[in-house]
């Protein structure tokens, strides 16, 4: 017969870190990592303090200029297979990266947040200090321009780690686009669901 406590505390913790989806820690702690939570829940070691390069620090040097931000995500569905796409441009209008990421099943806003916080995370990864964002989400715009009011549950958090990507930033903007001009933006977010067997 097996013992109630078969099961080591590190094994329930774990299982547990690894079956929670990244919405649910995030409406739990807004503003937190998915994976730095579940390393939390897990007992899994965290990086020292000291050895642990500040979040504001870019991995490349600094760019001069204004770079552009074109974002977008794509939902099949409503919710449905979900996909973002973003596209960092230099103050030269020199390409300087882009991204396509499958999401999962999640609304078309889910996907349209996830997709701004891809391209900020690569604006930031690229040493982007000025940027100028665009994508063909008028709510979502709104919302960031704080004419709007963030009331749904599932994107507030996304929203607060949008805001916290922004206060990085020595100066940013966010405009609204129409569709034809963020093609390249909606390219990659199809891509992302086109390849997530890849």
């Amino acid at each position: 017969m097996t013992k109630p406590d078969a099961l080591s505390r590190e094994v329930v913790l774990r299982r547990l870190a690894e079956g929670v989806e990244d919405g649910v820690l995030m409406t739990l702690f807004p503003g937190e990592d998915p994976e730095g939570l579940r390393r939390l829940i897990a007992g899994a070691p965290q990086p020292d303090a000291a050895t642990k390069a500040p979040a504001a620090m870019p991995t490349h040097t600094p760019v001069t200029g204004c770079c552009r931000l074109f974002t977008d995500g794509a939902s099949r569905g409503n919710p449905g297979q979900a996909g973002a796409g973003a596209v960092l441009l230099g103050a030269d209008g020199e390409e300087l990266a882009t991204r396509a990421e499958y999401l999962g099943i999640c609304t078309n806003n889910v996907a349209e947040y996830r997709a701004l916080l891809l391209g900020l995370d690569e604006a930031l990864m690229q040493g982007c200090r000025e940027l100028a964002i665009s994508l063909d989400s008028e709510l979502i715009v709104r919302q960031i321009q704080g004419r709007y009011k963030v009331k749904n549950e599932t994107l507030l958090p996304l929203f607060q780690q949008v805001q916290q990507r922004l206060s990085r930033l020595h100066k940013w903007s966010i405009a609204h686009v129409l569709r034809a001009q963020n093609s390249r933006a909606d390219q990659l977010a199809n891509q992302g669901i086109d390849g997530r067997n890849d």
